[in-house]
């Protein structure tokens, strides 16, 4: 592993940024588990030089200001658990801006697509550990009430559910369905049609 120059890592926690080594030293931000390093934050990925050829992974937040999502903001959020009814989600990213701390988003049956609502299968639009875009529509007394009907909006970054020790993200081969590159196992998602960012949030 070696420093990026001019590039920035931005990381999720518990998101495997490399594997150990003898000229690889932990920084803040970090754990190792079963020979890999993991982030345990949020935040962006750095690399520093440390004498005799070590390099010191660390992760640090940028200056963070109270941002809080606004009705019709997108948001970007990790899926933590799916019923039949809803799917509950930690909100980390609002628009650009990364949070210093998650909210909680709910997204209901019925705002996962526009069409066919009463055919939505929430088990087979969603997995927990999914990175969604979503829309913000409502606030909760505790949370964030979200939507994914939109063609732009769904599941962005997605892990095969078998998935053990060499973790593939899945790339998308239709808009209902994604595979695995290395096992082309394919499991079904509401997948997001991604465009550029400056797009989705022009779309109200």
């Amino acid at each position: 592993m070696s420093g990026q120059d001019n590039e920035t890592i931005i990381c999720l926690p518990g998101e495997r940024l490399c594997a150990t080594d003898d000229n690889i030293v932990l920084g803040v931000g970090t754990y190792e588990q079963n020979g890999y390093i993991y982030a345990s934050k949020s935040g962006i990925v750095n690399i520093d030089e440390s004498g005799e050829n070590c390099q010191v992974v660390s992760v640090h937040k940028p200056g963070f200001h109270l941002t809080i999502p606004a009705t019709g903001d997108v948001v970007t959020a990790r899926v933590l658990v799916t019923t039949p009814k809803f799917a509950k989600c930690a909100i980390f990213c609002v628009r650009n801006v990364l949070l210093e701390s998650s909210y909680r988003g709910l997204l209901r049956k019925e705002d996962v697509r526009e069409t066919e609502k009463d055919r939505v299968d929430i088990y087979k639009s969603f997995k927990p550990g999914d990175v969604i875009l979503a829309r913000v529509i409502n606030q909760l007394e505790q949370s964030f009430l979200l939507t994914t009907a939109e063609n732009e909006l769904g599941v962005v970054i997605a892990y095969a559910s078998d998935a053990r020790k060499n973790r593939v993200p899945m790339v998308p081969v239709g808009w209902s369905e994604m595979q695995c590159p290395q096992t082309t196992i394919k499991e079904p998602r509401k997948v997001a049609k991604v465009l550029p960012e400056s797009s989705i949030n022009d779309v109200k």
